[in-house]
């Protein structure tokens, strides 16, 4: 398989793959992981992954990879996690979770999903075409109010009122439907370039957060995992973003060793909570080798725990 996702031989090292063990992909998209899974499990070993983007799940190599009878790929969000592993009657018996927070390049270098300013599409931006509301719909009805914090909080864009009320009086005119038109408005607005970054990027990923929900889909994720996994089974988590990455690091320093309320005192022994994960090493990041050939790696991070 040509393509290798960000960081894919850390990800793998760090999942210590067993020939026999269970294993999940929480984020399936070009199936380059999930391939990488399958070539080191055994043949009693398991791979199950999940997508909320439909044309992954039925993508040419998602049907390659589903011929192996260890493999099973399901459409659904993240959120839904927990559910499934009941059902399939494996909680408590996961060895290793994947979870790549990056957009697949088929998303970004498809214009008809909405994803990128550089090539004119619809403001469409949904992770799953088959359900909720468009970044269009989204934009013709947010107050300013709102946007400006999605704006902010999302994009961490310092210039969120001005984009925001330029979005509500363009608007007030005339439907936002197009990308590029969206991304010129931004552009337009915007005083002071960053370097290297177009101007509506910060703008485009907060609308794209808010549209997916994804900040609330990863905590639900990140809880429901340490939850499934089997003592000594690994979580890897790959972020891009410094909001997914403050989630996960949070998340994985709440969980790790004792845990207590602090306003309670003297602390007594049945006051403290034993964290479920251990923090295993430091935070990686790409090598500058991957970065050179591959310009997307030099924002990821990953953070690795292991469960008690």
């Amino acid at each position: 398989m040509e393509h290798l996702p960000v960081m894919f031989a850390e990800a793998l090292q760090q999942l210590a793959i067993k020939k026999d063990g269970i294993y999940l992909d929480c984020t399936f998209g070009r199936g380059g992981h999930s391939q990488g899974i399958l070539d080191r499990l055994g043949p009693t070993g398991r791979l199950l992954a999940f997508d909320r983007d439909l044309d992954a799940v039925n993508s040419d190599y998602a049907r390659t990879l589903l011929e192996d009878k260890r493999f099973m790929l399901k459409h659904t969000h993240f959120s839904e996690l927990e559910n499934i592993i009941l059902h399939e009657g494996l909680t408590g018996k996961i060895d290793g979770i994947l979870i790549d927070l990056g957009v697949s390049s088929p998303q970004l270098d498809n214009p008809e999903r909405g994803f990128s300013f550089l090539r004119d599409g619809p403001l469409d931006m949904r992770m799953d075409g088959t359900a909720g509301v468009t970044a269009e719909q989204w934009l013709s009805c947010v107050d300013e109010k709102k946007l400006v914090t999605v704006l902010f909080e999302y994009g961490e864009e310092r210039f969120a009122r001005r984009i925001a009320h330029a979005i509500i009086e363009k608007r007030a005119e005339t439907p936002i439907t197009t990308t590029r038109e969206l991304a010129k408005l931004i552009e337009d607005v915007v005083p002071v370039r960053e370097k290297h970054k177009h101007p509506a990027t910060r703008s485009f990923q907060a609308i794209r957060i808010e549209i997916n929900n994804e900040l609330d889909e990863l905590k639900a994720v990140l809880q429901q995992s340490a939850r499934i996994l089997k003592p000594g089974g690994r979580l890897v988590v790959i972020s891009f973003h410094s909001l997914e990455d403050r989630i996960v690091k949070r998340f994985i320093r709440s969980e790790s060793g004792a845990k207590y309320n602090p306003g309670k005192l003297p602390i007594k022994e049945s006051d403290i909570a034993k964290g479920i994960l251990n923090k295993t090493g430091k935070a990686l990041k790409a090598g500058q080798l991957e970065i050179t050939q591959n310009a997307r790696a030099r924002s990821a991070i990953m953070r690795v725990a292991e469960r008690i």
